[in-house]
């Protein structure tokens, strides 16, 4: 059994919304001893939570491990129910590979004795074949997420930060159907993306700013923090909207009992809140605006070449140097899971004909990072290319997002 490497992951208090729990967790595949604080990337992966476990063993350590692999098999079983996938439970050994981390949402440890409830991470790469579900995985069009506050009759979105933006931080969307665009809050998202962009309906503008971010369309989750009395029951509000028209789609209340568990509230929420924008998507209710669709210039008339005459000229015109076409700056947002990952993808695109000047002019391992590059030509023929050298590719104009595919089992 491979040991494991666990990292606090976020807090999670008991709370009067069934959000009773200790610290949340993630342990990752190792085979390291236990440290913390080691981060993982769980961007892409399914995740199954709630699954519980009750095991004896030798010692403390034993009863925990043997918890987790009987998670492990549970939460195959559960998974491969959602997907509708048949099948046996595959040996521990599979399984291993398969899992990306362990996510223990609450965990009670004797002598020899492991009480938990946990949730499970699996490769959608390495899992999707053994389900079935290899080129099943589709997911909605890039969607900027921009989270809004609403506390002490203040809205904040992006001007600073907030316990409602950092709980989308914590969220893990690898699981989900939706394929947020989640600006980090720095540089120009302030300017851009405030709470009276939230109110603007000019499609002009709005397809400028999704120009910037690769995206769509846009996603308004809002919640409204109401306190009873200082260090009393926190209820929240929440509002998932949709749209450059701010269209709301569901509205729902949760409350805990204290200050110490608006992190669990605001968790909460957001699960809920994905949930509804899956639905929403499954129902076509996020189904993209064609307003918001990028226009191309249009295109310049050509000048008419003038017709020779057998008259000559008296005029001499000094020689002059052929003009060339002007190169084009694009803007590349690209997934970076490691720093390996920036020089591989800084020398695809440069092999582009038609590429010069590629630099990495913002870097994020484990995030997104953005990339500016000069290209002489179509930028619709520049993205046939990243497409022809196996990228997947969203945005358009001179805006876009590649990402590499999840790899297919066996490959």
């Amino acid at each position: 059994m491979p040991r494991t490497r666990l990292f606090f992951h976020a807090t999670a208090i008991a709370a009067a919304l069934a959000l009773a729990g200790t610290a949340g967790m993630v342990a990752a595949q190792s085979t390291d001893t236990i440290d913390t604080n080691e981060p993982i990337d769980t961007s892409g992966s399914y995740q199954v939570d709630g699954v519980m476990v009750d095991v004896s063993g030798p010692t403390a350590e034993a009863a925990r491990h043997a918890g987790w692999r009987l998670a492990q098999r549970k939460g195959y079983e559960m998974l491969a129910k959602k997907m509708g996938a048949g099948g046996g439970v595959p040996s521990d050994s599979a399984l291993d590979s398969m899992v990306t981390g362990i996510v223990i949402e609450n965990e009670q440890i004797g002598p020899n004795r492991y009480i938990a409830k946990l949730g499970v991470l699996f490769s959608r790469g390495k899992i999707g074949g053994m389900l079935g579900l290899a080129g099943q995985d589709a997911r909605s069009s890039p969607m900027l997420l921009i989270p809004v506050q609403w506390s002490g009759g203040a809205a904040v979105a992006f001007e600073q930060k907030t316990a409602w933006f950092d709980a989308w931080g914590r969220f893990r969307a690898g699981d989900s159907d939706v394929d947020y665009v989640r600006p980090i809050g720095s540089g120009p998202d302030s300017l851009l993306l405030n709470e009276g962009q939230i109110g603007r309906r000019d499609r002009g503008w709005w397809r400028s700013v999704l120009d910037q971010y690769a995206a769509s369309d846009i996603l308004t989750p809002v919640v409204t923090l109401s306190r009873q009395w200082p260090g009393g029951p926190v209820i929240g509000t929440f509002e998932a909207r949709h749209g450059a028209d701010n269209q709301l789609i569901a509205r729902f209340t949760l409350r805990v009992e204290s200050e110490d568990g608006l992190g669990a509230l605001l968790d909460a929420g957001v699960k809920r809140i994905d949930t509804i924008y899956q639905n929403a998507l499954k129902g076509g209710a996020l189904a993209s605006d064609p307003s918001l669709a990028y226009i191309a210039p249009p295109m310049a008339t050509p000048t008419p070449t003038p017709t020779p005459t057998g008259t000559p000229s008296d005029v001499t015109t000094a020689p002059t140097d052929t003009p060339t076409a002007n190169a084009t700056t694009m803007t590349i947002q690209f997934d970076t899971p490691t720093a390996g990952s920036v020089s591989s993808i800084e020398s695809a695109v440069r092999g582009i004909p038609g590429v010069s000047g590629a630099a990495t002019t913002s870097m994020a391992i484990g995030g997104l990072s953005v990339m500016r590059l000069s290209y002489n030509g179509d930028p619709e023929v520049l993205r046939s290319s990243l497409q022809s050298r196996g990228f997947q590719v969203a945005g358009s104009g001179t805006t876009l997002r590649i990402r590499r595919p999840e790899a297919n089992p066996g490959e």
